[in-house]
């Protein structure tokens, strides 16, 4: 029994068709062709509090500074101090985050660290503000077209180099993470 010409033709086509499929999944370029959309900077600055914190330990081991100590002998619960020992109970003034202040824009705008408003009270006493660890943010948003969104952090010069629209692919895993390190530059 002859199949018709036809039928032959729709099936070698279907056999090329899937197999030019495959190949290219195969062989093709690595990752998901996405699409630069928006280029953004964040600055952070940690604004710290000088706070009253209480603590408890022996007294020969007080942290610089403590202050309203009250003393008592116990033994030693761990067995590491052979004898009963001073036992202190303190209050310190410690350094602690409080908040986070924020500066955000775009490509348009000069990166500026934010310069909050502190709070200031008299040496020694607590509730005086201070500027902590600063932290600069560059950041890329990548699309693939579709609904998937990623955002890639880079650094300062790598950010300045990128342009909106530039078209790159990158690794993803099965998960959906993207692998931003890996991205390059493609023409597809």
């Amino acid at each position: 029994m002859k199949l018709p010409r036809l039928r032959i033709l729709v099936l070698v086509a279907m056999i090329v068709a899937s197999l030019g499929t495959v190949g290219w999944w195969i062989f093709g370029p690595p990752g998901v062709a996405v699409e630069l959309t928006r280029r953004s900077w964040r600055m952070e600055i940690i604004v710290e509090r000088l706070r009253t914190e209480s603590g408890s330990d022996w007294c020969d081991e007080l942290p610089a500074g403590a202050f309203d100590i009250t003393r008592r002998i116990i033994t030693d619960p761990t067995g590491k101090r052979s004898e009963p020992s001073e036992h202190c109970r303190y209050t310190v003034l410690a350094w602690r985050r409080s908040w986070i202040v924020k500066n955000e824009g775009g490509p348009g705008e000069r990166p500026v660290w934010p310069t909050p408003p502190l709070r200031l009270a008299p040496p020694g006493e607590p509730g005086s503000e201070r500027l902590g660890r600063r932290e600069a943010f560059y950041e890329i948003e990548l699309s693939d077209g579709g609904d998937h969104l990623w955002t890639c952090r880079v650094d300062l010069p790598r950010w300045q180099q990128l342009r909106e629209g530039q078209r790159f692919r990158i690794p993803v895993d099965r998960f959906g993470t993207a692998d931003c390190p890996r991205m390059y530059a493609s023409r597809i």
